[in-house]
């Protein structure tokens, strides 16, 4: 609840929200976040703002913790130990769904486009675009793969050397879009290219995965960890 200093700073920013029109234009702009910090006042909550370079940066969480799935299946597959090779199939759909189709494409359609037009890190956009592709053409080989992988000796050996070859390909990638490539952005979009962009990530995310898309895709990915048995962070730790 509230306390009696915060009710009587609430009636007394209503009182000015609601004077007549003699306040002058100036006062009415410093009310303009008035709204805002009642509600963080009042409930003790602040609005999530996350940048592009943050939305983009969170979705490289989830696929490194997927890639942390592919792990835990190649040391499975190494020790030859059995498990459903739905794990597998189930991360490369999140791979695929999440990032090759909706991650990569923001990037192909928002992010690298501002770097080619201002002429910067042309090199490693170039780059990152040919590993995009390879990327798609793997996952696709891990899905044709996975389900026979249980039985078929041979469809084992290459869906391992796929996942190896996804696994060294992308800890870079996003390592270099996260150091090199995003800190960059701002320097090549307006302040208003820079918001609009948050606000079509956010757009197009509820488009294809509804509300809290992102945290959907996070609780998937946690399932995937629990039933392959990495899901308690403490296990990593190193013991002496």
């Amino acid at each position: 609840m509230p306390s009696k200093r915060q009710l009587l700073l609430l009636g007394g920013s209503l009182a000015v929200l609601a004077a007549p029109a003699v306040i002058a234009t100036p006062a009415l702009a410093q009310q303009s976040g008035v709204g805002e910090k009642l509600k963080e006042m009042v409930t003790g909550k602040k609005d999530e703002e996350v940048t592009p370079p943050e939305d983009l940066m969170r979705e490289h969480g989830v696929l490194d913790r997927v890639l942390l799935v592919y792990e835990a299946g190649l040391r499975k597959f190494s020790s030859n130990e059995d498990f459903d090779p739905a794990l597998i199939t189930q991360s490369a759909e999140i791979v695929r769904d999440f990032i090759n189709n909706y991650h990569e494409k923001s990037e192909e359609e928002h992010v690298f486009p501002r770097f080619k037009k201002a002429g910067k890190m042309t090199d490693l956009v170039d780059t990152l675009l040919r590993q995009h592709e390879a990327g798609r053409m793997v996952t696709n080989t891990i899905l044709k793969l996975a389900p026979s992988s249980r039985s078929d000796a041979d469809a084992r050996k290459q869906l391992v050397g796929s996942i190896q070859s996804f696994v060294t390909m992308y800890r870079p990638h996003a390592a270099r879009e996260d150091t090199d490539l995003f800190p960059k952005l701002k320097d090549v979009v307006s302040s208003n290219e820079y918001d609009a962009m948050g606000e079509d990530f956010e757009k197009k995310e509820h488009e294809l995965f509804g509300e809290d898309g992102f945290e959907k895709m996070v609780a998937r990915v946690a399932q995937l960890e629990q039933q392959i048995g990495i899901h308690d962070l403490d296990q990593f730790t190193p013991r002496q």
